[in-house]
């Protein structure tokens, strides 16, 4: 009995190398494994960077071509004047160059209520009669004056709206007509029985071409307002 007991005991004392050995052997696969694992991650995050890196100048290059391209178009070279190195254009400037052509009207309200849209500019046509002077002050205190025709178009549209005689804003002083806005006239549409007086008026009755006429400027008459906007 004691000889068994002393077999087991060596048995078993001879066995614990090899355990121990094998323990060793596990250590190492498992640290490769490790070491393996962590060389994945690094790759991973490598191209995760590359990935943002492409990305960011992706970024940066459709930014800098949407700012090129939002830039506003100066117009068709053909169009432009030789005389007007940069010309600009609008609604009435296209109308008198295409007047065969439809334009449509914005589809906002650029005007107050009870103001007449055309163009670039709000017109209102009074229902009480001022002076000259007076009607130029009613006009200015909200932002406008007294309207400038100027153009064929803008002439146009005035004749067809109104229905009476209204002050516009054109004045004789120091021997020349000069609108409101300090410009002299250029294009005019008198009628042919010109009145003596220093302010024009438009009369809507007359023909297009020929219905503007001049009054003493303390006669009181109604008036037509513009706000550009």
């Amino acid at each position: 009995m004691y000889i068994k007991f002393f077999r087991s005991y060596f048995e078993d004392k001879k066995e614990k190398p090899d355990e121990a050995k094998l323990s060793v052997e596990l250590e190492g696969k498992k640290g490769k494994q490790d070491e393996g694992k962590t060389g994945l991650y690094r790759l991973l995050c490598f191209i995760l960077a590359i990935i943002c890196l492409i990305l960011l100048v992706v970024v940066v290059v459709l930014g800098v071509k949407l700012q090129t391209e939002s830039t506003l178009c100066q117009g068709n070279d053909r169009f432009n004047d030789q005389q007007s190195p940069s010309p600009s254009c609008s609604l009435e400037i296209c109308q008198h160059r295409f007047p065969k052509m439809t334009f449509k009207k914005l589809p906002c309200q650029q005007c107050a209520s009870g103001w007449l849209t055309f163009g670039t500019s709000c017109f209102f046509l009074s229902t009480t009669r001022l002076t000259w002077s007076e009607s130029q002050k009613n006009c200015s205190s909200g932002g406008g004056s007294l309207a400038i025709v100027s153009s064929q178009t803008v002439q146009n549209f005035l004749t067809r709206k109104g229905n009476l005689k209204y002050w516009i804003g054109l004045r004789h002083e120091d021997s020349t007509w000069n609108w409101v806005n300090n410009n002299e006239l250029q294009q005019s549409y008198w009628t042919e029985a010109v009145h003596n007086g220093d302010c024009a008026y438009l009369n809507s009755d007359g023909p297009v071409e020929k219905n503007w006429d001049r009054a003493s400027c303390q006669s009181t008459t109604y008036f037509i307002c513009q706000l550009q906007f």
